[in-house]
């Protein structure tokens, strides 16, 4: 869910300036998404990451890097686009849930592959970071969405009252 959480960032600051400025910001989009970008190739291109481990890690940060790469097109699709098509935000909340079956995958993953600390250790650290990054933003989202429902839930309540 992190990669989730970066577009939804990426498009709420874009919307901060006016339309005519969001080209700007398409510079510190850049450098986020290089800042997630630049450590997974290089775990990936270290040669301990290539070493036996008993969990799949290594096939873990590939799919991560691929939905890395998506999760960029979607940023910046959302920031230069003024409205944003029902489509797309359609495909942006699949790939909420893609992001959120990978980041349980990567948990998993990580939390069975103690043993892994001593063969291919950047690649466990990275697992780990990935983790934790995955269960904070699905925590921000469970918080937001659960504020969400309590903001809506009077009001379907209060208009289910009003047809009896």
């Amino acid at each position: 869910m992190f990669l989730y959480m970066l577009i939804f960032m990426a498009y709420h600051s874009s919307r901060w300036l006016p339309r005519n400025q969001r080209l700007k910001f398409q510079i510190v989009n850049a450098v986020f998404i290089a800042i997630v970008l630049v450590p997974q190739f290089y775990v990936m291109g270290r040669p301990k990451s290539s070493r036996y481990c008993r969990q799949p890690l290594l096939n873990n940060l590939s799919a991560s890097i691929a939905l890395s790469f998506i999760a960029s097109g979607l940023s910046v699709i959302f920031t230069l686009v003024d409205p944003v098509p029902q489509s797309m935000w359609a495909s942006y909340h699949v790939f909420g849930l893609l992001s959120f079956g990978q980041g349980l995958c990567t948990a998993i993953l990580t939390l069975t592959a103690a043993a892994c600390v001593k063969t291919t250790p950047e690649l466990y650290y990275l697992s780990l970071i990935l983790t934790i990054t995955s269960i904070s933003s699905t925590g921000f989202f469970a918080v937001k969405g659960g504020l969400w429902l309590t903001k809506r839930w009077p009001m379907q309540r209060d208009l289910s009252r009003n047809n009896e």
